[in-house]
């Protein structure tokens, strides 16, 4: 009997429940992800990681040629094609045993690169951003939470500050001399070099 378990358990992941809970609804670029991984198990079991995977896909409609075997040509048609932008796999907690009727929570706090790409979703190209928590086993499949798609946004650009202009009324008075107007708060006329008179 040990041995039929034993040969079950090598593709069966182990009995335990992970939960994600995010933070927040919407992250931002340059910011962090955070959260907790709540883990709860039924049954005795060592792990070697228990961790999150973070990744942001970028897919994009592309017209490819394909020979069509019914109509003895090529045709061109539109296809999905993808590649993965950024992945990151940070650990929670190194090896741990954990015994039937466990839970905990694994807090985490995740850098979103700055230099990424947000969330968007178009007729032809769409970012996605995805979380899951995992709990890995040697020699078994890992359990598995479900994966929950994250909205990262452009961060918002700081305002811009305009300097405060000055603004001064500078009176003019003429030159007794040549009429040549010029600021009061000059001495001598520019023109004629006169002296104000007061």
């Amino acid at each position: 009997m040990s041995f039929l378990k034993r040969l079950a358990e090598k593709v069966t992941p182990p009995k335990v429940n992970l939960r994600l809970d995010l933070s927040g609804s919407d992250f931002f670029l340059g910011g962090d992800l955070k959260g907790e991984l709540i883990v709860s198990s039924e049954e005795d079991f060592d792990a070697e990681d228990i961790r999150c995977e973070i990744q942001c896909v970028e897919s994009a409609k592309v017209q490819k040629r394909f020979y069509d075997q019914a109509l003895k040509r090529e045709v061109i048609r539109e296809v999905w094609e993808s590649a993965t932008l950024y992945s990151a796999k940070p650990s929670l907690s190194g090896p741990i045993h954990i015994s039937r009727g466990f839970s905990a929570s694994f807090p985490f706090s995740i850098h979103i690169p700055i230099t990424m790409k947000p969330t968007t979703k178009g007729i032809d190209r769409r970012v996605t951003w995805t979380i899951k928590g995992v709990v890995a086993v040697k020699g078994r499949p890992d359990a598995v939470s479900p994966v929950l798609e994250v909205q990262v946004a452009q961060p918002a650009a700081a305002p811009v500050v305009k300097e405060r202009e000055v603004i001064r009324e500078v009176v003019m008075v003429p030159c007794k001399y040549c009429g040549t107007l010029f600021p009061q708060t000059e001495i001598m006329c520019p023109h004629c070099g006169a002296r104000r008179a007061v």
